[in-house]
C-alpha cells in the first residue's frame, strides 16, 4: 500500500468520507461492470471525488483494491459467544473458511495481497487469527470474560 493509505485516518472528518465513498464505489462498480473493467476515472466518478484525488492517497487502481480488499477482510464486530474458547475459535475458522472459500472471498485475498509487493498487506489482509493477542482478536475479550472451567486436554477423541 502507499504510505497515504497506511496512515490512520481520523474518524469523521473528509478522509473518512473520501475512503468510504471510493470503498463503496469499488464494491457497487464491481457488482455492476465486474472487476476488470474499474478504471480510476470510473471510479473516481462514481465516488464524487476527482482521480488526482485516489492518485494522490492510493497511488494506483491496484492499491486501491487492495485497500478496498483489505477492509473487507476485517471483522464486522464482535463475534457470537458460543459458550467455550474452543467453540468460539471453530465457529470462526469455519466462517472464515466459508467466506474466504468463495470466489468473491478469493479476489480479496488475491487483490489485498497483490497490492502490497513489499507483503505489509499481508498480516492485516486475514481476520486476525484469534491466537493473537486480546486487543486484536475478535474472539479472545469475549472467552476472557467466561468463567473458567477445567483445563483438561483435547484430543482427537475428545467429545466437543
Amino acid at each position: 500500500m502507499s504510505p497515504m493509505s497506511r496512515q490512520m485516518v481520523r474518524p469523521g472528518g473528509r478522509s473518512a468520507r473520501v475512503q468510504a465513498a471510493v470503498h463503496a464505489a469499488v464494491r457497487d462498480l464491481s457488482a455492476e461492470v465486474g472487476r476488470d473493467a474499474l478504471t480510476v476515472p470510473l471510479v473516481a466518478q462514481r465516488a464524487g471525488v476527482t482521480p488526482s484525488t485516489i492518485y494522490r492517497r492510493w497511488g494506483d487502481l491496484r492499491e486501491l483494491l487492495s485497500d478496498v480488499a483489505v477492509e473487507r477482510l476485517r471483522p464486522e464486530g464482535t463475534p457470537e459467544d458460543h459458550g467455550s474458547l474452543r467453540r468460539d475459535l471453530t465457529a470462526w475458522a469455519e466462517q472464515f473458511l466459508d467466506e474466504m472459500g468463495s470466489p468473491t472471498g478469493r479476489s480479496y485475498i488475491r487483490d489485498a495481497l497483490l497490492g502490497d509487493p513489499d507483503g505489509g498487506n499481508a498480516a492485516a489482509a486475514p481476520r486476525t487469527p484469534p491466537t493473537r493477542s486480546a486487543s486484536s482478536s475478535p474472539v479472545r475479550p469475549t472467552a476472557g470474560r467466561r468463567p473458567r472451567t477445567s483445563r483438561r486436554s483435547w484430543t482427537p477423541s475428545s467429545p466437543r
